[in-house]
């Protein structure tokens, strides 16, 4: 599924919070050693880090663009992309993976046309998938919003993603 983005909402959006970002980049202006910090709050603001943004903590702090870029894209926590209200983390590890999480992933396909990387159009669900999550006998192991579901099975997740609107 290609998905979409609505670029005037985000920009809505975007200029809406506008003092806030401000604010907040301004407060870590004598800190451009705490760049991971701002960026964190930058992402709980928005759920993910506009592009624009990046441009603006750049300019202010006096960082490169793209070492400010760099940061924001090593560390797996940060997203450029708009994400959903609620990610959920298939497990795909080997355990995981005999066990049926590939079908996991399978069934967010069908069901909400999402692959891994992906955000559902009305930005209700992220999908992602880990390498391992060290829960191994529980698998498979699905993750949303930090809470575990151990042996979970197409069903299960169907059942378990009702309760996330």
């Amino acid at each position: 599924m290609d998905t979409e983005l609505d670029f005037d909402t985000i920009r809505t959006i975007i200029e809406k919070n506008a003092d806030k970002v401000e604010s907040l980049i301004d407060s870590y202006v004598d800190k451009k050693e705490q760049l991971i910090s701002l960026l964190q709050d930058i992402q709980s603001e928005y759920n993910y880090i506009p592009q624009d943004v990046l441009i603006k903590i750049s300019q202010k702090l006096d960082i490169p663009l793209s070492q400010v870029f760099s940061v924001a894209t090593f560390f797996q926590a940060f997203s450029l992309k708009p994400r959903g209200r609620h990610t959920i983390t298939v497990c795909l590890g080997t355990a995981c993976h005999v066990k049926g999480g590939q079908r996991l992933v399978d069934k967010m396909e069908r069901d909400f046309g999402l692959k891994p990387g992906e955000t559902t159009e009305d930005e209700r669900f992220t999908l992602e998938t880990a390498n391992c999550l060290g829960c191994c006998a529980l698998g498979p192991v699905v993750v949303v919003d930090g809470k575990y579901e151990s042996q979970v099975n197409p069903e299960k997740l169907e059942k378990v993603l009702k309760n996330y609107k």
